[in-house]
């Protein structure tokens, strides 16, 4: 799989998606680091990349603002830690086909998850 990495998802998150074999875009350390939320995405969809943040605000936005995209997953956790960020995205890899993801936005909260589907 193709996956973004938003600013606010930790490098431990990057180096374990990469070792397991998916194409990561992390702009941290480029010069488009610190862009805007909505460049950022637009970068995510000319990527043709999911997009991983815990940037709540996209759960909400993106299905009104986008006809069609590559897929969104937002976390959202009462202690946003790195483990506990990465725990999220090996539970959502094992879990989630991530194969035909195409205009769907995943929560994933501390107990449950939500799928919003075009």
């Amino acid at each position: 799989m193709n996956f973004f990495i938003d600013e606010n998802i930790p490098k431990i998150c990057t180096d374990f998606l990469l070792s397991k074999g998916h194409s990561v875009i992390d702009i941290r350390g480029t010069n488009y680091e610190g862009t805007r939320d909505g460049a950022i995405f637009k970068m995510a969809q000319n990527e043709k990349a999911i997009f991983i943040t815990t940037d709540k605000d996209f759960f909400h936005k993106i299905p009104h603002l986008y006809e069609f995209h590559f897929g969104v997953v937002v976390i959202n956790l009462r202690q946003p830690n790195r483990r506990n960020i990465l725990s999220k995205i090996e539970w959502a890899l094992l879990n989630i086909e991530f194969g035909s993801f195409e205009s769907k936005v995943l929560l994933l909260r501390d107990s449950n998850y939500i799928i919003l589907k075009k």
